[in-house]
């Protein structure tokens, strides 16, 4: 079984759809809906919030039955499984609605620049033009792989959250509460069709809820938390908002300059509250905005079309995952085509007034284009809301964490009113928005398709069960059951068998039955759904299973394969699930950062082996005669390896020039029951020379504690043990590092121990120069 360990929380969910709401929507349209109608824009905005809320709704209720990513694409597509033509229709939808905002964003971006960043001397560039230079870098750079964390996205929705929340401060400090609020209650205009058309721009300003639905196969407890997620973006948003226009209707700047300033209008707005830096604040915010927005929508699109090259409904190159990079480059260099594309066509050839192919007559612009992002947006909307009344009388059985109340009436009325917002929205938008996804049906029926991944692979590798794995009952069982557990993180499957060998040795020395989980994570990069990889993560899962199959390990075996985003948060929290008394798992060869942060935060004690380290090894044991808090940690289970026979050697180094580092007393009494421990007092250059010389001598392994010696730098286990696994390659010695489980007087007490150590090699130092000298063997 290969299962996905999922890693973002409430916070990073409502991050993400806060931070994706927050971009050209509210800094390009709030001028136009002032300019328009005044103050009653809140009203629209919060018209365009309720019907997105309706939709979102839906979304909730099917994110909490699928749990996957993949948004409304996936939601269809699981409740109308044999409607092909339907679903091509809402993935393609749903790939030129994430493209189209994308331009969308851009092109509001690019006026952005032209109006308060880009010298007159280059106004001569055709309109567009930093657009599309932005969607090919962006382009790129999602097809060679980044990585946006939790943390980094809620810092980047603060910033935006902060740079709203200073402009509606500057409105407020300028005009007084008061008299704000006055302004604004005397400032309403425009009639119920008005507010409509506005509501139709707005609702794209919105749709970053969807974001949170697609990301679904990535947070935790999904059932409960994107429902949550979901309503305290678009609530948190549409309060934003209103303030936002509040301030906008407060604005010194006559209506007809707001107007004539159109997209801009935001930034000369703030500059009459704020000055030039505020002017320069929502300037730089507005742009990071649409930036970052921008590139959540490309990897949105790019997902999408990744799903459809893998279920057979686009070309299947667009599932294919870059060798190097792990990326669907295919997917994303189209997207990122369909983007530059659509910016050339709405701005450059066709705009507003003017453009190249001015002789034409053909005049599109940002109004045409909003239009057709929203068009491509809102029809597949209106599919989801049908396909939850579908969903419902197809399975009533189904679990539905989350239930969308009176059905089937809302999802109508959500129905209803994306038709009428669509009514509502620029004609040329519309037109243009039908004339292509017209041709795109056509395209997709003359070509017919292609077989789905997941048929394929059924005829080429035909699914066998594995001797004597467990399954799913059998799997729950044993983590209910007791015993000493070991967990096994394996990445390379050829180590496998010496690893289970080392973890069921060491799990004998417990008194309870000894358990080994095996565990094999496949990590997925950010722009890659978690789907396209489940195969592979299956294969190297089996993989394992057939290199354990073969013997007899006197453990009770276990194993299971995971995909997720980030490797080291699923060891732990595979460790924390299964209650794992013990982690065995290799040095770092490629991903340091790993190995660091399950030494780290690990919920039990951990042991590093080298790639040569094996369970024969623990006939001979080598350990030094002190060092730090994971050293004493380790002893009680070396003292029990030597009450089993294993032949223990304790090393006792000195150097040249700091003499006995540490007093082997200490160690010695802690391994009492073993009848023999042989005493090594050696002398060496240094204590890992000393440790690593005297171990190849003596055979065996040599164990030894993790440290935290440096307290600037984030060492892996510190100074020593890093020159002791270097000197032990070479040597051919090989190594278990131990970190015991920290708590915070064990993490004080390792801050404490180089101090404490230093201290008594002065003080070992200044007794020598008074006359005294060790004995050495």
């Amino acid at each position: 079984m290969v299962e996905h360990t999922r890693t973002l929380d409430f916070k990073i969910a409502f991050a993400i759809g806060l931070g994706t709401m927050i971009a050209a929507g509210i800094f390009s349209l709030s001028g136009t809906a002032v300019a328009a109608i005044g103050s009653s824009a809140v009203i629209a905005f919060v018209i365009a919030a309720v019907i997105a809320g309706v939709t979102a709704a839906a979304y909730s209720e099917f994110a909490s039955v699928y749990s996957e990513n993949g948004g409304g694409y996936l939601f269809c597509s699981r409740t109308f499984e044999d409607r092909d033509l339907l679903t091509y229709s809402i993935g393609m939808s749903l790939f030129l609605g994430y493209t189209g905002t994308t331009a969308f964003y851009l092109a509001t971006m690019d006026e952005w620049v032209v109006r308060f960043i880009l010298p007159e001397s280059l106004h001569f560039l055709p309109h567009g033009t930093a657009g599309v230079a932005t969607a090919v870098l962006l382009g790129v750079l999602n097809a060679r792989g980044t990585e946006e964390s939790g943390s980094f996205q809620l810092i980047v929705t603060g910033a935006k959250v902060a740079v709203l929340l200073a402009f509606i401060g500057g409105a407020f400090a300028f005009r007084g509460p008061s008299a704000a609020v006055g302004k604004f209650a005397g400032n309403f205009g425009g009639g119920p069709v008005d507010i409509l058309a506005i509501s139709a721009l707005a609702f794209i300003t919105f749709f970053g809820f969807s974001a949170i639905a697609a990301s679904a196969g990535e947070i935790i407890k999904p059932k409960r938390t994107v429902p949550r997620a979901i309503a305290a973006s678009i609530l948190t948003v549409t309060i934003l908002y209103a303030f936002v226009i509040v301030a906008m209707v407060n604005s010194p700047i006559p209506a007809e300059v707001i107007a004539q300033e159109g997209e801009t209008a935001m930034g000369r707005v703030a500059a009459s509250f704020l000055g030039s830096i505020g002017e320069s604040l929502i300037v730089a915010g507005a742009i990071f905005s649409m930036v970052s927005a921008s590139n959540a929508s490309i990897l949105a699109a790019s997902s999408i079309g990744s799903l459809m090259g893998t279920r057979g409904q686009a070309p299947r190159r667009f599932s294919r995952i870059h060798p190097d990079y792990g990326t669907p480059s295919w997917s994303v260099a189209t997207a990122t085509a369909t983007i530059v594309a659509l910016i050339v066509f709405f701005i450059a050839l066709f705009p507003a007034e003017g453009g190249l192919l001015d002789g034409l007559g053909l005049h599109l612009g940002l109004n045409a284009l909003t239009g057709f992002a929203t068009l491509n947006l809102l029809l597949p909307l209106a599919v989801v809301n049908i396909a939850l009344i579908y969903s419902r009388r197809r399975f009533p059985d189904i679990t539905r964490g989350f239930r969308v109340p009176g059905v089937p009436v809302v999802p109508v009325v959500g129905v209803l009113a994306n038709l009428g917002l669509i009514y509502n929205l620029p004609p040329k938008g519309v037109v243009t928005g039908l004339v292509l996804t017209g041709a795109m049906v056509v395209a997709y029926l003359a070509w017919g398709g292609a077989p789905e991944t997941e048929d394929l692979l059924r005829e080429v590798v035909p699914e066998t069960p594995a001797s004597g794995a467990a399954d799913g009952s059998e799997a729950e069982a044993a983590g209910e059951a007791g015993g000493f557990r070991v967990l096994v993180p394996i990445a390379r499957p050829d180590r496998a068998v010496r690893y289970v060998e080392l973890a069921a040795a060491l799990a004998k020395v417990s008194d309870e039955d000894p358990i080994v989980h095996v565990l094999n994570v496949t990590q997925i990069p950010d722009q890659t759904p978690w789907e396209s990889v489940q195969d592979t993560a299956k294969a190297r899962t089996e993989r394992i299973r057939s290199e354990l199959d073969e013997n007899d390990y006197g453990a009770e075996l276990h194993i299971e394969g995971h995909t997720c985003r980030d490797v080291a948060f699923d060891i732990l929290q595979t460790a924390r699930d299964d209650d794992a008394d013990l982690v065995l798992m290799g040095y770092p060869e490629r991903h340091q950062d790993v190995t660091e942060t399950v030494e780290r935060e690990a919920p039990c004690d951990v042991f590093f082996a080298d790639k040569t380290t094996s369970a024969d090894d623990l006939d001979v044991i080598n350990i030094g005669a002190g060092g730090g808090p994971h050293h004493q940690a380790v002893l009680p289970l070396v003292n029990a390896l030597g009450q089993q026979g294993s032949e223990l050697h304790l090393i006792n180094v000195s150097t040249e020039d700091e003499g006995t580092n540490e007093a082997s007393g200490t160690t010695l009494d802690a391994l009492e029951g073993v009848e023999t421990t042989q005493v090594h007092n050696v002398r060496a250059g240094s204590v890992a020379d000393g440790l690593v010389e005297t171990a190849a001598e003596n055979g065996g392994v040599l164990v030894i504690g993790a440290s935290r010696d440096r307290w600037l730098r984030q060492a892996l286990f510190g100074s020593t043990p890093d020159e002791v696994i270097a000197l032990a390659a070479d040597r051919d010695v090989p190594v278990l590092v131990y970190a015991s489980q920290t708590g915070v007087s064990g993490r004080l007490s390792e801050r404490l121990f180089p101090v404490t150590r230093y201290l008594r090699k002065r003080l070992s130092r200044s007794g020598r120069k008074q006359g005294s000298s060790p004995d050495w063997n």
